[in-house]
């Protein structure tokens, strides 16, 4: 019976589970790491692959509760050590901030039409225009 509630809980999916997005026709591999997704919205990581074409990176307000929970619960860290890290390379010079949204309607719109684009949506936002990532 424990293995039964074990094995639904990591196969259920929640509308409001939320999912790594990008644009249709990104290079972005079909699934990534955890430590990967990390990197990129940190902005420590700018490319997918050899080309070196840039990602475009798209976040909601720290403000946002989905932001706060992609945060910590795709990403494993706290909102605030993101924010530390945008700051730190703004500030410096060496970085800049990801492109902030206002809305989930939003971030779909500019991942639709940004060619390397990837952020992050709650499950039954996704539609056709995006493609979801799963992280491994």
């Amino acid at each position: 019976m424990l293995f039964c509630i074990h094995a639904y809980a990591e196969n259920s999916t929640s509308p409001h589970d939320l999912v790594l997005i990008a644009n249709p026709d990104s290079r972005t591999p079909m699934s990534i790491s955890r430590e990967t997704a990390r990197a990129i919205f940190a902005m420590r990581q700018r490319s997918l692959d050899d080309s070196g074409a840039a990602i475009e990176v798209f976040v909601l307000p720290d403000a946002s509760p989905v932001h706060s929970r992609f945060a910590k619960q795709v990403l494993g860290i706290y909102p605030s050590q993101l924010r530390l890290a945008w700051d730190r390379g703004v500030y410096s010079g060496t970085g800049q901030a990801p492109n902030q949204v206002t809305n989930q309607a939003q971030m779909l719109d500019r991942i639709a039409n940004t060619t390397n684009g990837v952020g992050y949506v709650e499950r039954e936002w996704v539609d056709e225009r995006v493609r979801a990532i799963p992280l491994r």
